[in-house]
């Protein structure tokens, strides 16, 4: 665990708070049920509404790092917190119309509090130990959901599906007091200014990216993977389904996701924490394809077996790899809204993978599985070519390189 000694303990208690949160935070897998079945809605209603709250997700995680940089990470966090553990814990009393709004809202807390969360970890934690930080985050988050969605089954067959909601609203409030009480709020640097005092750069966004030509091509990579990724939780368990293997499969699957996850998450970050971070994120970006490339073997338990193997060794090089560069390559005035980009693209699939995947596997099904291959090599290959030698990075000036720790913002 030597790596992980420049891991300030806030980081791990704030990850400590994220797992207890993503135990009970499980209530999305059986959003689409609850409007179907207690709420009596049709397909096409449930449809409507979930697909809306995919859009406040997305939503949340393009702004909740904008809100950090003017109002600081640690309040738009607590604040978002409440708010979305407040709309989730009444939900159950609401009337049926009012779902509409109140589910997309807690959506787009959800998403600012997502994006919030990454920025407070990026300002905190010194370049070259963030890898470190993010999977002990990203971890830890996934061991809570592992045992949260097994258990979420049983609270809504055994009880009702009223008391997911207030167990994850109550799960989000406390999330809200435990940052208040494991992150420190004195000594914080002001919105609008760097953690070391200084006036943030003149410029907006645009021209910030436009000096990192290697970033812009990460995040383009990133809309198409994630385009590719999440078809694993959309077009595949109906293929799966098509060729005889029910939800029990397809639940052993996503067990086997989570646990590779578990085991190698944190030893992979120290183990490669020196690699050059493009590198790692384009062999991850080829993994994910590769994964895909395994459906086109066979159909069976060993074919899919050996994607979700691939598609998880992918994800693992480059999910927290790619929130870490993000956050090396941000100027100090705007770690947040760097973090919430990349937040906003890392999640653009929840809006595109269905439709997108849905109608191709709808008209021409042995074409989805290719395209996914192609789509993941071409992404990693674009990224591994920008990590090349040859290509040279922009120099950045010692007050972005984020060496140094940052005050929190609060």
């Amino acid at each position: 665990m030597q790596g992980f000694k420049d891991v300030p303990r806030t980081v791990w208690l704030l990850a400590a708070g994220v797992f207890v949160n993503a135990v009970v935070s499980c209530t999305f897998v059986f959003v689409f049920v609850y409007l179907t079945g207690p709420r009596g809605l049709g397909a096409a209603q449930a449809g409507l509404i979930v697909g809306i709250g995919g859009v406040g997700l997305v939503a949340g995680n393009f702004t909740g790092g904008w809100y950090g940089d003017r109002f600081g990470h640690r309040g738009v966090l607590l604040t978002a917190s409440a708010l979305g553990g407040a709309v989730l814990v009444v939900l159950p009393l609401l009337p049926t119309a009012l779902l509409a709004l109140a589910l997309p809202l807690a959506q787009y807390a959800s998403g600012v509090v997502r994006a919030a969360n990454s920025a407070l970890v990026a300002v905190t934690v010194p370049e070259g130990s963030r890898r470190q930080a993010f999977a002990v985050t990203r971890c830890l988050s996934n061991g809570g959901f592992t045992l949260g969605a097994p258990l979420g089954a049983l609270i809504a067959t055994g009880l009702s599906y009223d008391w997911l909601f207030v167990a994850d609203g109550l799960g989000t409030l406390f999330f809200a007091l435990w940052t208040a009480w494991v992150v420190p709020a004195g000594g914080a640097a002001r919105p609008g200014e760097t953690a070391h005092g200084s006036p943030p750069g003149r410029g907006g966004l645009w021209r910030e990216l436009r000096t990192r030509p290697a970033l812009l091509v990460l995040l383009g990579a990133i809309v198409v993977i994630d385009l590719v990724y999440r078809q694993h939780y959309t077009t595949f368990p109906v293929f799966l389904a098509d060729h005889g293997l029910d939800t029990r499969a397809y639940g052993l699957l996503i067990a086997i996701n989570g646990g590779v996850i578990l085991l190698l998450e944190i030893p992979a970050a120290l183990a490669l924490r020196r690699c050059s971070p493009l590198h790692l994120i384009g062999t991850g970006l080829v993994l994910v394809g590769a994964g895909y490339a395994m459906l086109m073997l066979g159909v069976g338990m060993p074919a899919a077996v050996a994607m979700m193997v691939l598609l998880t060794l992918g994800e693992i090089l480059y999910k927290t790899t790619a929130t870490a560069y993000v956050a090396d390559e941000s100027p100090e005035h705007a770690v947040g809204r760097f973090q919430s980009l990349y937040a906003g693209v890392s999640v653009s699939g929840v809006v595109l993978a269905a439709p997108l995947g849905g109608a191709l596997y709808d008209t021409a099904p042995d074409l989805l599985w290719p395209l996914c291959a192609v789509l993941g090599a071409a992404a990693g290959a674009t990224v591994l070519v920008m990590g090349a030698p040859g290509a040279r990075r922009r120099a950045r000036p010692a007050h972005e390189t984020g060496s140094r720790p940052r005050a929190v913002a609060g």
